[in-house]
């Protein structure tokens, strides 16, 4: 069974759909948010990753959740993910650590290598940082053998689900000063730029929807995820970019995000209408290797 496609794996796979590029991917990438609104043990993630790993490529911890929990369970998560081909963030929580001093983020960034971790996501949503002090974040993340994911975003005070009435009379930035900080982290080497929601689709009344576009055409599509954790809001992006756009959504929202992006199913204004047209797709995508694992030991 080891050479069989991803499309022979489906239950159906007589059926075409948009399919996913074999991971790693550079775009389409799908990052979903682990333990935080809810929690999440290895026997919860399992399921996930056993049901719909293969549209899995990242797991973000939120709110420094990981740092409440014990460290064999942190350990056996982050094991599990990669086991599936899945890479671990840190979330944006290297901003509370920020407030302890350099001392506690040279031993945070080594604690997260420790652990398994991939990617240390860079934030600055609550707290202002110059941005040559953010560089050197993400060079020191680099230095450990990480990859740094620094987040941009328009909205100051962003993070933590706060209101929109609140955050109003914070203000926010102009675009292109967040794109010109963009540049600066991709040129620094980067592994990807995440885009703050807030100030853009969230806790705002009406949708900045010039802020994408503007990312989009600075940057490509291919260094860019946009936090999009709200079914209105990813079905959107999938409208208007297609479903090669990278997305971050809550990991319930899995199956839902990857109908869309395959193409079959969707609101009124999607259904039938997010198409592909790769002719070579199909025969060359391969299983990843940990499903080309799974499949050798059964």
């Amino acid at each position: 069974m080891q050479g069989q496609s991803n499309a022979d794996q489906r239950a159906m796979p007589f059926l075409r759909i948009n399919e996913p590029m074999p991971k790693p991917r550079t775009r389409g990438i799908t990052e979903i948010r682990g333990p935080y609104y809810t929690v999440m043990g290895t026997r919860y993630l399992q399921d996930v990753l056993e049901t719909a790993g293969e549209y899995v490529d990242s797991l973000k911890f939120a709110g420094g959740s990981f740092s409440l929990m014990p460290r064999q369970a942190v350990k056996d998560l982050i094991d599990l993910c990669h086991a599936h081909d899945v890479l671990v963030s840190t979330g944006g929580f290297i901003e509370y650590v920020l407030t302890q001093g350099p001392d506690a983020v040279r031993k945070y960034i080594d604690a997260c290598k420790n652990l398994g971790f991939d990617i240390i996501e860079v934030s600055s949503g609550f707290i202002t940082i110059p941005i040559d002090d953010w560089l050197r974040l993400v060079e020191a993340v680099q230095k450990a053998g990480l990859k740094a994911k620094p987040e941009v975003g328009i909205q100051f005070g962003a993070g933590g689900a706060t209101v929109a009435a609140e955050l109003e009379a914070e203000g926010t930035r102009a675009p292109e000063y967040a794109i010109e900080q963009a540049k600066r982290f991709i040129d620094a080497g980067a592994y990807m730029i995440m885009i703050e929601s807030e100030g853009i689709t969230e806790s705002v009344e009406v949708w900045r929807s010039d802020v994408p576009a503007k990312f989009v055409s600075a940057l490509g599509l291919e260094k860019v995820m946009f936090e999009a954790a709200d079914p209105a809001v990813f079905a959107w992006y999938v409208k208007n970019y297609g479903p090669d756009v990278n997305l971050f959504v809550d990991h319930s929202q899995i199956v839902q995000l990857q109908c869309l992006r395959a193409g079959i199913w969707g609101t009124k204004s999607l259904w039938g209408r997010v198409l592909t047209y790769r002719p070579e797709a199909e025969r060359l995508a391969q299983p990843s290797p940990a499903v080309a694992r799974r499949q050798a030991a059964s």
